[in-house]
C-alpha cells in the first residue's frame, strides 16, 4: 500500500456521544466483517464494557475503503469518553495524524469534549468536528455549530453532519478524513524506529505487542531491541488489526500493527518503549507517554489466602493491557497478603476488580479507597499517606496537606442552584461562573479530591438529569484536619475498613458505615455492636441484634422460675459465645461500605 494511501485517525468525544456507534458504520462501509458476524458496538470486545455500555479500551482497527480515486487504508482508534480513561486516550491519540472530535447534537460541546480537544491540540492533530445524532428530534445542529465556532475554537464550515444510528453523513466523512488529515511522514529506508502503544497477553503466542511504525519496514525474521531494556527477540508474525489479527508480510512507515516475538516475560513489554533493531539502530528514541499519576487508592486482598499467586500473575497480565494501573505489595493482620494499588479514579478501581474477578475468577475484598496526604511531622519529616496503616500517631503531627483539584461543571441554567449547593457541601471554593451561551453555564471550583471520590458524579448526573458534564485536574496540596477513622465490630477494628477523613465529615461518614454494615452482616447467636471511632472516642454505633432461639417454647404452663431458669442459662451461653465468637464479614459488606451510603 502506497504511504500516501494510509490515514491514521481516532475518534475522540464525550461520554455517549456515540464513538462506538459510528465506529460501527465505518467497520460496514469497509466490509471487512460479513453482515451475518456483525454485532452493535464490535470494537467493544470485553463483556464489562458491554454490560456498562461504555468503552474502558482503546481498539485500533484497519479499514480497507475504495473511493473513485483508488484504495485508503484507514487506521482508526476507537477511545473511551470517561475521564477516568484520559489516559487511554492519550495513548491512541499519539498514534494518529487527525481525530474525528464528535458532538452530540442534543447534547452540545461537554467538559470532557474541551479535555481531548485539548489532548489532540498537543499532539498537533489536525481535527475535524463531527455533529452527531442529527436524526434526534431534539437535535439543535445551528447551537452546535456556533458552539463549535464560540467554545472551541475550530472552523464550523469544516463541521460534518452524521448520524451513526441510521449512517446518514458517514459517507461525506470518510471523504473528508481522506482529503483534511494528512499521510502519515516517515521513510520507510530509514532505521526501524516504532513506538509501543499497547498489547496484550496470549497465553499460547505469548505477549501481543501494539506499535505505530514511524521509520523504517518490519518483516517477520528480523531481529528487533526494546529500547529501554536492550532486550532482543525475532519476530515471528506480523499483521494489522482486521477485528481479528491478520498476517502481512511486511509493516512500513506510517502503518499501524501488532507484533508477536515469543516474548514470554510480560514485564519485558512497557507502554510507550520505543523498537527498534540492533544492527541499525535509530538515532533516538519516541518520546513515550507522560508518567501516569494515580489519584486514588485502594488494597486488594484475595478472599481466599490460597489464591495470592494467582492474584500476583493476574496484576501482571493486567498492567500489560493498562499502563495506568500501579501497584506495589501490601499485607494486612485480618486479610493477609495482597496489593496496594493506585488508579485514575472510582471507576477505574470498579472495572480493575470487575476485570479480576471475570478474567481470573478471583474473590477479592478490597479496602476503602483514599487519596494521597502528604504529612509534615513536628521533626520536619515530611511523608506521603495514602493508606490508613501508614497514618502516624496525632501527637507527632504538625500539618496535614490533601489534593486539591480544579473541577469544570457544564450545565444548563435550569440546574446552577443543585450544582452550587453539591459543590459547596464538598468545601468547595467557586472561582468562575462563565455563561457559554444563553442557557449553559460553566462552573468552576476548587475543591478536595477526596471529596469528588465517591458518589459527587453519580449525585452531578441526577441532580441535573443526566445534563451536567464534569471534568478535573488535580492542582496542589492544601491544609486539612485529618482523622483516621477506624471500623469495630465486635469490639475489634477491622483494618480494611479503616480510612483516612476530613474531621468534619468524620462523624457522618462513621454513621453511614456502620448503618450499611448493619444490612450487610448476617446476624448471629450473640449481639453485634458496631462502632465507628476515631482514636479512643467512639462516635457512631449501630447493634445487630442476636438471633433468639425459643427456648421456653416446651414450657406449658408450670411455675415460672422454670422459664426463667432457661432465659437466664440462655443468656449466660450468649455472653460466652460473645467473648469467643468470631464474626464473618461477607465481601458485600467490604463494597457496601467501599461504594458509601446513598444518603451521603
Amino acid at each position: 500500500m502506497n504511504q500516501r494511501n494510509v490515514r491514521n485517525f481516532c475518534i475522540i468525544a464525550h461520554i455517549d456521544h456515540g464513538k462506538s456507534t459510528l465506529a460501527d458504520r465505518f467497520i460496514q462501509r469497509s466490509k471487512i466483517v460479513e453482515e451475518r458476524d456483525f454485532r452493535d458496538q464490535l470494537l467493544d470486545s470485553m463483556d464489562i464494557e458491554r454490560e456498562r455500555g461504555i468503552t474502558i479500551k482503546s481498539q485500533a482497527v484497519t479499514l480497507p475503503v475504495e473511493f473513485e480515486d483508488g484504495l485508503y487504508l484507514l487506521n482508526l482508534v476507537d477511545t473511551p469518553g470517561h475521564v477516568d480513561f484520559s489516559y487511554e486516550v492519550s495513548r491512541a491519540i499519539s498514534s494518529c495524524e487527525g481525530a474525528v472530535l464528535l458532538i452530540d447534537a442534543a447534547q452540545g460541546v461537554e467538559a470532557q469534549t474541551l479535555s481531548n480537544l485539548y489532548l489532540a491540540f498537543d499532539h498537533d492533530l489536525h481535527i475535524i468536528p463531527v455533529i452527531n445524532k442529527i436524526d434526534l428530534p431534539a437535535a439543535d445542529i445551528d447551537n452546535c455549530l456556533h458552539q463549535i465556532n464560540h467554545d472551541l475554537g475550530l472552523d464550523p464550515d469544516e463541521a460534518v453532519l452524521v448520524s451513526g444510528k441510521t449512517g446518514q453523513g458517514v459517507e461525506d466523512l470518510l471523504r473528508a478524513i481522506v482529503e483534511h488529515i494528512p499521510a502519515p511522514a516517515g521513510e520507510p529506508e530509514k532505521p526501524l524506529q516504532a513506538l509501543v502503544f499497547d498489547s496484550h497477553y496470549d497465553p499460547y503466542r505469548g505477549v501481543i505487542v501494539h506499535l505505530r511504525v514511524f521509520d523504517g519496514t518490519l518483516k517477520p525474521g528480523d531481529t528487533i531491541e526494546m529500547w529501554s531494556s536492550g532486550l532482543q527477540y525475532e519476530v515471528e508474525e506480523i499483521g494489522r488489526f482486521k477485528i481479528a489479527l491478520e498476517k502481512t508480510g511486511q509493516l512500513s512507515a506510517g502503518d499501524v500493527g501488532y507484533l508477536i516475538a515469543g516474548i514470554k516475560t510480560i514485564r519485558d513489554v512497557r507502554v510507550g518503549d520505543t523498537v527498534t533493531r540492533p544492527d541499525a539502530r535509530c538515532k533516538t528514541a519516541l518520546p513515550g507517554f507522560r508518567e501516569v499519576k494515580p489519584v486514588v487508592f485502594s488494597s486488594i486482598y484475595p478472599v481466599d489466602t490460597n489464591e495470592y499467586q494467582g492474584l500476583v500473575q493476574a496484576m501482571d497480565k493486567l498492567r500489560l493491557n493498562d499502563a495506568s494501573l500501579v501497584f506495589e505489595k501490601d499485607n494486612s493482620a485480618a486479610l493477609g497478603f495482597g496489593f496496594r494499588c493506585g488508579f485514575l479514579g472510582m471507576l477505574h478501581l470498579e472495572v480493575i476488580q470487575e476485570r479480576l474477578e471475570r478474567e481470573f475468577d478471583l474473590n477479592l475484598v478490597l479496602t476503602a479507597p483514599s487519596v494521597e496526604y502528604e504529612i509534615e511531622l513536628n521533626d520536619g519529616t515530611r511523608l506521603l499517606v495514602d493508606s490508613p496503616m501508614d497514618y502516624p500517631d496525632p501527637g507527632t503531627i504538625k500539618l496535614a496537606m490533601e489534593p486539591f483539584i480544579r473541577a469544570s461543571i457544564i450545565t444548563p441554567d435550569t440546574y446552577l442552584g443543585p450544582m452550587l449547593s453539591l459543590c459547596n457541601d464538598r468545601r468547595g471554593i467557586q472561582k468562575d461562573m462563565i455563561y457559554l451561551d444563553t442557557s449553559r453555564v460553566e462552573l468552576v471550583f476548587e475543591m478536595p479530591l477526596a471529596e469528588v471520590l465517591f458518589d459527587f458524579y453519580d449525585n452531578l448526573k441526577s441532580l441535573s438529569r443526566g445534563y451536567a458534564s464534569f471534568d478535573y485536574e488535580l492542582i496542589d496540596r492544601r491544609p486539612v484536619q485529618l482523622a483516621r477513622l477506624d471500623i469495630l465490630v465486635n469490639g475489634k477494628p477491622v483494618d480494611a475498613l479503616s480510612m483516612l477523613v476530613y474531621r468534619g465529615n468524620a462523624e457522618r461518614r462513621a454513621r453511614a458505615a456502620c448503618k450499611q454494615l448493619r444490612q450487610e452482616i448476617p446476624r448471629h447467636q450473640f449481639k453485634v455492636p458496631i462502632q465507628g471511632a476515631i482514636g479512643g472516642t467512639v462516635i457512631a454505633r449501630e447493634t445487630i441484634p442476636a438471633l433468639r432461639k425459643d427456648v421456653t417454647a416446651k414450657c406449658y404452663g408450670g411455675d415460672i422460675s422454670r422459664k426463667r431458669k432457661l432465659l437466664e442459662k440462655q443468656k449466660e451461653g450468649k455472653k460466652r459465645m460473645k467473648t469467643v465468637g468470631n464474626v464473618e464479614l461477607p465481601q458485600s459488606a467490604f463494597l457496601s461500605v467501599l461504594k458509601g451510603s446513598p444518603e451521603e
